[in-house]
């Protein structure tokens, strides 16, 4: 395969699994570890790609990636992820689910539930509980961020100081080592401290990739929450710190 069939196809693949790997990738196209270097060197300078130690993520800073390309990534550790959160959603509760496709996959893992309240500011979970007989759907309202369907601003944070939530999940674009939950917009992290606030428990659902990614805002830090769910275990400081914090760490079996 030549270098112009190669790079579209390397771009695939970080976007379907959120990182490659040079050794993966010499292997999936039987080349040389050396010819794949050159091929995440040319993607990292024209800005496709970011270098990380044997391999390369997708790009990251102060713009977050495009949402559909952010569904397919990790498409199989968030219905994983979304599986392990829906056992801790006992029936009867009062949900909120927020922004995001991890909290879009926790939606789809709801069909089984009963009598549940489901508070949200993200229109595509909104649709996809539509049909659910056994869940009443209030949506916050707000400001509409045309990229994802999220709500965002004054009204949605109103909405949501008028409820106590017995569960919440909250995603997030990145996780720093020290367990800070990172976002790109003010708006939205101000909804999701908000958040924090009006529940009981607070859980952040998270795939790997966010291990790997920065962004600029922080949300919260781990000890603030509940738990947190995810496909990978934290670095270790990180996950002794959770202990120490009493924050619980579940995670999927592919981890």
């Amino acid at each position: 395969m030549t270098q112009a069939l190669r790079h579209p196809a390397i771009l695939d693949l970080a976007r379907r699994d959120g990182k490659v790997t040079v050794d993966g990738l010499a292997a999936h196209f039987g080349v040389t570890l050396q010819t794949i270097r050159r091929d995440l060197t040319d993607l990292a300078e024209s800005g496709r790609l970011e270098r990380v130690h044997g391999g390369a993520v997708l790009p990251s800073g102060t713009t977050n990636i495009d949402y559909q390309e952010r569904r397919n990534l990790q498409r199989s550790s968030k219905a994983e992820i979304a599986d392990i959160c829906a056992t801790l959603i006992p029936n009867g509760s009062c949900l909120f689910l927020g922004i995001g496709t991890t909290c879009e996959a926790i939606a789809g893992a709801l069909t089984q539930h009963e009598n549940l309240l489901v508070i949200t500011n993200n229109m595509n979970v909104a649709n996809l509980l539509s049909g659910h007989r056994q869940a009443e759907i209030i949506v916050t309202g707000g400001t509409l961020r045309k990229t994802d369907g999220g709500l965002v601003g004054n009204v949605a944070t109103r909405i949501i100081e008028q409820f106590k939530f017995d569960v919440a999940f909250i995603g997030c674009s990145a996780l720093d080592d020290d367990g800070d939950v990172l976002d790109f917009d003010i708006q939205e992290v101000a909804v999701s401290q908000t958040i924090l606030k009006q529940s009981r428990q607070v859980y952040l659902a998270s795939d790997q990739s966010k291990f790997l990614r920065k962004a600029p805002i922080r949300v919260a830090n781990l000890k603030d929450l509940t738990g947190f769910i995810s496909d990978a275990p934290p670095p270790s400081d990180l996950s002794s710190a959770c202990i120490s914090w009493g924050t619980d760490i579940y995670l999927t079996d592919c981890s």
